[in-house]
């Protein structure tokens, strides 16, 4: 078993709990264990994600996966980021199982990330399991380091975006896809 409890347990003592109060007792092992939940995308690769959930299609029109939740923690200061993320892809003869875009997100959000690079690993995730003419991904996200500390602003929203392939090279593309996931808002 590994040692994250205790080392909860000094982060008790270190602001100045007291570890062995009633409501305290059980919190080294609960949060061990939430940490370990919150960073599985740790033990996880886009082999078993995706688990040859590749299908042969004729499309080659866009796909679009819209709103997909994702809870991530800042690496600088482990606090949460929390928004959606955005993923379409251009298939060329294969498609991807839905709930795969959604697991792909997942596992690089179950890590200490910042949300450049988590946009920039889903995009190049899916561009390499698709083999797609291009990977569009937007992620919008609110992060607790901005509102629970330091300049505590509450309205800040994150916007990032990676653009490979078609996205990037033709602007009648990556504007459908920017018009198609900015509609009902």
């Amino acid at each position: 078993m590994n040692d994250l409890p205790n080392h909860f347990r000094e982060i008790l003592l270190g602001v100045g709990e007291d570890p062995q109060r009633e409501g305290l007792l059980d919190t080294p092992k609960r949060a061990a264990k939430a940490m370990q939940y919150l960073c599985n995308g740790y033990d996880k690769s886009i082999e078993e994600v995706v688990n040859g959930a590749l299908f042969a299609s004729d499309n080659d029109e866009m796909v679009i996966v819209r709103d997909i939740e994702l809870y991530s923690l800042c690496e600088h200061h482990m606090l949460p980021f929390i928004g959606k993320a955005h993923v379409a892809y251009i298939p060329t003869g294969k498609v991807l199982g839905l709930s795969k875009v959604a697991r792909i997100v997942d596992m690089y959000a179950r890590r200490l990330q910042i949300q450049e690079n988590l946009t920039r690993q889903i995009a190049e995730a899916i561009q390499e399991v698709t083999q797609a003419a291009g990977v569009a991904v937007v992620i919008e996200a609110k992060h607790m380091c901005m509102m629970m500390r330091g300049v505590e602003k509450q309205n800040s929203l994150m916007n990032t975006s990676v653009m490979l392939g078609a996205f990037r090279e033709s602007c009648t593309t990556r504007m459908e896809f920017l018009q198609l996931i900015g509609g009902n808002r």
